[in-house]
């Protein structure tokens, strides 16, 4: 199989690049991911999630609000329940530590829900006459909102396991309390032996 038909040709402000042919991000995702490749690592999978309630969120809102066809507005909702299902999370390609506020990332999953949305409309990826990634995804966003926001429902998801942790870890101690309760043993008080306890 010839090379050309393993890649697809995409075109941003900076010029044209081949972007592998079933990859759902895009030119843009494409030049940070090589920027920026600092950690080997890719973004964390609850910030994806965070993103993708941002995105359909503001899909609902620009679809009742006339901002996009309706059909689009559908597409890209659909889009990011399936990202909220778990898929294409290898899709996400952008090292955590990463120039441009985040710009990266959010170019990332624009870029993703374009061509997943894309093809629930029928048409192949990279055919953003159908649904565009800054133009319809992005619709009335801006890095500078969607990143931070995404960063705080991060922390918040986050904290759900921390608490069951915590409240694991309080479990465990208390039980300890009661199985211990019984033994006398010395204090420690600056290295020496002090009051039992």
């Amino acid at each position: 199989m010839s090379q050309q038909k393993l890649e697809r040709s995409e075109s941003d402000s900076i010029g044209t690049k081949s972007v592998p042919r079933d990859a759902y991000y895009g030119v843009q995702s494409l030049r940070a991911f090589e920027n920026f490749h600092i950690t080997g690592q890719t973004t964390h999978p609850t910030m994806i999630r965070s993103l993708a309630y941002i995105k359909k969120a503001c899909a609902l809102a620009n679809g009742r609000a006339g901002a996009l066809k309706p059909a689009s507005a559908k597409a890209i909702e659909a889009a990011c329940d399936r990202i909220l299902a778990g898929e294409y999370l290898d899709q996400f390609i952008q090292d955590p530590i990463q120039g441009g506020a985040g710009t990266s990332l959010n170019m990332n999953a624009n870029e993703v829900i374009a061509n997943i949305a894309i093809e629930i409309l029928g048409g192949e990826k990279g055919d953003y006459s159908l649904i565009h990634p800054n133009d319809e995804v992005n619709r009335g966003q801006s890095t500078n909102d969607v990143i931070p926001t995404a960063g705080k429902l991060t922390v918040l998801f986050l904290l759900e396991d921390l608490y069951k942790s915590l409240r694991s870890l309080k479990e465990a101690f208390a039980r300890k309390g009661v199985e211990f309760d019984s033994i006398l043993k010395m204090g420690r008080t600056q290295l020496q032996d002090a009051v039992p306890m």
